[in-house]
């Protein structure tokens, strides 16, 4: 099992690199992966991953896509709809984990983020700003496919996507017993993890400023004239 060096890891102290508007609070971490195998590998390289984030001071919660519907097959106050989409509210920053099947993400790991949406709930947008670290497994040789779809759809969800991600090549020869062997795909996810939370606090206190669109502005400010007009009618 890998022995993660406590005294290796950096001291994340929030105040050395975080913004003025910074909560304080550790950071949110939503982990989403994308099979329902009982022995799942991305579910068991995302908790790799979780405990890395945790001993880097994270609060860390995962959900559990067994019994999740398809997409626009029930109304969205569905029991586990309703939960994934609070937790992506809840959440400042996630870890999507995804094996590849056909050259592509699952369609597990698509169809929860297909349920969360890109129009704001309760006036928040559950996903714009936050950050992501993505990472695949393979049953073969390494490949990149699945990171590279969901790069490009975190960025169609509006998110910081870090520039570091993991591809865990024949992952059926990388784990024991439930946990990952000591190798340098280890060592790979514990620095995409450090990465995550570095972009999390650095942007966190940010993000109004980093989500602000002129095109947004332009629609309130037309929506606001429109409401004015129809008070003076």
């Amino acid at each position: 099992m890998p022995n993660l060096q406590a005294d290796l890891l950096p001291a994340i102290h929030y105040g050395d690199f975080a913004s003025p508007d910074d909560p304080g609070h550790p950071p949110k971490i939503l982990l989403l992966y994308g099979s329902l195998r009982e022995e799942s590998f991305s579910r068991m390289a995302a908790e790799e991953g979780a405990r890395v984030l945790r001993a880097l001071g994270c609060e860390t919660k995962f959900f559990d896509p067994r019994g999740l519907p398809q997409p626009d097959s029930c109304d969205a106050d569905h029991d586990k709809v309703a939960e994934l989409r609070e937790l992506a509210l809840w959440s400042e920053g996630m870890v999507w984990s995804s094996p590849e099947r056909h050259g592509a993400m699952t369609g597990i790991m698509k169809s929860q983020i297909d349920w969360i949406p890109l129009s704001a709930i309760g006036g928040i947008r559950p996903t714009q700003g936050k950050t992501l670290a993505i990472m695949q497994v393979c049953g073969g040789s390494q490949s990149f496919n699945a990171v590279n779809q969901m790069r490009i759809l975190g960025r169609w969800m509006r998110m910081i996507t870090i520039p570091n991600q993991s591809s865990v090549a024949k992952a059926w020869l990388e784990f024991e017993n439930g946990r990952m062997k000591p190798s340098s795909y280890y060592n790979r996810i514990v620095d995409v993890m450090e990465e995550l939370v570095r972009f999390t606090v650095m942007t966190r206190g940010r993000k109004d400023a980093l989500v602000d669109r002129y095109s947004e502005r332009v629609e309130t400010a037309e929506e606001v004239h429109k409401r004015v007009s129809l008070k003076q009618i």
